[in-house]
């Protein structure tokens, strides 16, 4: 296992911590200035504390939150973004969802690490790297991500190898339509429909009615077709 890097003689790394819990801060900053190579320039409660003083004092590093009143973090990471600022953003969250790690990607952050697997040398590793333009992301989420992806990619190609029926069924699912409905409105029994429910589910890869019907809404398969 390799070891971090010790501090080096360059001039420390300027870093800005935004979060809504004062203990947070302070254990954030405290591993920061053990060692030399960090300067912790500010501290903000919230997104607009955090806004203003990167505008005014333009740290190397912004360790955002995602979740604080005002901008999030995500949120402040897509407005540098759009300014072409030379902050690079690290996002430290306890929010373990692989969206949020798409979600931060899409705004442009240089990082994105779980608060609950990043100790004292990994966090120094990650400001050292994203300061110097590699990115670092939780090696946990980057899989769940990557899985996901991949399933949501098998399901798109699925609902492409969907039979014409199977294809009207879920719209009218999507638009709400219990089985007896579907069945008056396609002129085929309730089992029937029940039946095209339960493989629809089996091939998108869904255990629940609800899920289903979520999936379909997501994709856009409405009927198009009136009461």
């Amino acid at each position: 296992m390799s070891q971090e890097p010790q501090g080096s003689q360059d001039a420390p790394i300027r870093v800005l911590i935004a979060d809504d819990h004062a203990m947070v801060r302070e254990g954030v900053r405290r591993v920061l200035e053990e060692d030399g190579g960090f300067d912790v320039v500010f501290e903000a409660a919230d997104g607009l504390e955090a806004r203003e003083a990167m505008q005014r004092l333009q740290p190397d590093v912004a360790l955002l939150d995602i979740t604080m009143p005002g901008p999030s973090g995500i949120e402040l990471a897509q407005e540098l973004r759009g300014e072409n600022s030379a902050i690079r953003v690290l996002i430290l969250s306890m929010h373990d969802n692989p969206e949020y790690l798409q979600r931060a990607l899409a705004a442009g952050a240089d990082g994105f690490l779980l608060k609950d697997e990043s100790g004292p040398a990994e966090l120094r590793s990650a400001v050292r790297a994203v300061h110097a333009g590699r990115p670092v992301y939780s090696g946990r989420l980057t899989r769940e991500l990557a899985t996901s992806m991949n399933r949501k990619a098998t399901r798109d190609q699925t609902l492409g190898e969907l039979t014409a029926r199977e294809r009207e069924v879920l719209g009218l699912v999507a638009d709400g339509l219990t089985s007896k409905a579907i069945a008056t409105r396609l002129g085929i029994s309730p089992r029937t429909v029940e039946t095209h429910r339960e493989n629809l589910m089996r091939k998108l890869g869904v255990r629940t009615a609800a899920a289903l019907t979520r999936l379909a809404v997501e994709r856009g398969l409405l009927s198009n077709s009136g009461d």
